[in-house]
């Protein structure tokens, strides 16, 4: 399974980021969003997961919840936006990856045995970090993760 992961688009969807999502099983937006076009887009390439960051604030936005814990391929993900706003110990909920955004910074990172996750900004750039999305890969229970850098 191929889980397409994309965050801190701010209202802007990129053609890159559209072909480097298409073919995915399931997409997750970890937030900031912007503009509710972008969700249903991302809609139209795969089952869709999204979460709202600190910008989304509009009317559209307060549908969008906070956190989202969803399971894909019998991996647990736990889904939010700020990492520092995180309040529970993921090994101890059972969950085996954490998708989180906010930062702009694409990271990937194993601690206690959890998969800690920020695909970067696919949004407008931001000082001088790149521009990337993400990919999960679940094989015969194991999950692997992928920053794909859409500009640097």
């Amino acid at each position: 399974m191929h889980i397409g992961v994309i965050s801190d688009t701010h209202g802007l969807l990129r053609p890159e980021a559209i072909a480097a999502l298409r073919g995915s099983d399931h997409i997750i937006h970890a937030g900031d969003v912007g503009d509710p076009e972008i969700l249903d887009a991302l809609k139209r390439l795969a089952p869709l997961t999204a979460i709202r960051g600190n910008i989304d604030k509009s009317s559209w936005a307060r549908r969008i919840p906070e956190t989202e814990v969803v399971e894909l391929a019998g991996i647990p993900i736990y889904v939010l936006h700020d990492l520092a706003q995180l309040d529970l110990k993921p090994e101890a909920a059972g969950l085996k990856v954490v998708v989180y955004g906010h930062s702009h910074v694409p990271k990937q990172e194993t601690r206690n045995g959890v998969l800690y996750f920020n695909p970067g900004s696919a949004g407008p750039r931001r000082f001088k970090l790149p521009i990337s999305v993400g990919r999960l890969t679940v094989e015969e229970g194991n999950i692997r993760g992928e920053i794909i850098t859409l500009a640097k």
